[in-house]
Parts: structure tokens; C-alpha cells; sequence
């Protein structure tokens, strides 16, 4: 019976005779999985920093740049000073928003505009609130992605309605 040495040597041995185009280092980068934010398919907006704290495992912290990110672009478009929960209340306010996501021509219309307006304060005040006023707020992997995906969806809805 060969020993582990020899079986090492027999196996590189081999791979020396595999073709350039075929050699471990190709064969390692097609098994690499993508990142997870191209599998949760995060808003590719969203600074690098917030990549960076999630891969060094500062979810909560990602979480709450992501939503620092959001109040800042709703702050743009709508050109209002307010920030967080006010600013979302005021931008989406459906009797005179500043941001208008739907044509408000009709009564489904007006209750999207609604809905979203409640959709995005809410978010603000239940995710990034927490993690922008308390020093203890810790996330998983799987709640941040969470969360950066609901930031990506709020972005994308904004984008959808014609604020790029």
C-alpha cells in the first residue's frame, strides 16, 4: 500500500499534466459561490462601505449605513432637511408628496402612495433607528441581508418611480 506521500506526489505528478487551461486555480474560482449580495441581489447603489462592515461580520452597523444611504437619497429628491421618520412622512405624504410614486389618479393609486409612505418611515423607525441609538443592537448574516434587501426594494421603488 502506497503511502500518503507517495499518493500526494502521484496526484501533483498528475496535475502537472493537466493543460494550462485546466489547472486547480480555474477549477476553484468556477466552484467559488457568489457573495451574498448578488445571491439576495443587493441594490448595487448602496455604498461599499456597507459591503465592507458586512463582510468584517458589523451587521447591524451595515444595516444601519444602508439606511443612512436611503434617508440621504430621499433627502435629495424631495429636497427637504427633515431626516428619518419625518422625512419619510413628509416626502410620501399623499396629499402633497414631495416624491410621488404613483400618478394619483385614483383611489388604488393613492392608497400605494399611502402604503409606501408607512412602508418607508416604518423602516426608519423599527431597523435603523435601534442601530443609530443603541450601542447593544447586534444582527445575523441572514436578518442584515434581510434588511439590505428591504432598503434595495425601497431604493428600487424609487427608482421605478423616476428618482435615479
Amino acid at each position: 500500500m502506497p503511502s500518503s506521500i507517495d499518493q500526494f506526489e502521484t496526484i501533483v505528478h498528475s496535475l502537472s499534466r493537466i493543460p494550462a487551461t485546466k489547472k486547480v486555480p480555474q477549477i476553484l474560482e468556477e466552484a467559488t459561490p457568489p457573495h451574498s449580495f448578488d445571491s439576495r441581489n443587493i441594490h448595487p447603489s448602496l455604498p461599499a462601505k456597507v459591503k465592507r462592515l458586512f463582510d468584517d461580520g458589523h451587521f447591524a452597523e451595515a444595516t444601519f449605513h444602508a439606511f443612512k444611504f436611503l434617508d440621504k437619497e430621499v433627502q435629495k429628491h424631495s429636497q427637504l432637511s427633515e431626516t428619518g421618520f419625518k422625512l419619510m412622512m413628509a416626502a410620501f405624504d399623499e396629499a402633497n408628496p414631495k416624491l410621488r410614486l404613483t400618478p394619483l389618479l385614483n383611489e388604488s393609486d393613492k392608497d400605494e402612495q399611502k402604503g409606501y409612505r408607512f412602508v418607508f418611515a416604518g423602516g426608519v423607525q423599527a431597523i435603523r433607528n435601534p442601530r443609530g441609538h443603541e450601542y447593544a443592537v447586534t444582527d445575523d448574516p441572514d436578518t442584515c441581508l434581510d434588511h439590505l434587501s428591504f432598503v434595495s426594494m425601497l431604493l428600487r421603488k424609487l427608482e421605478s418611480a423616476g428618482f435615479k
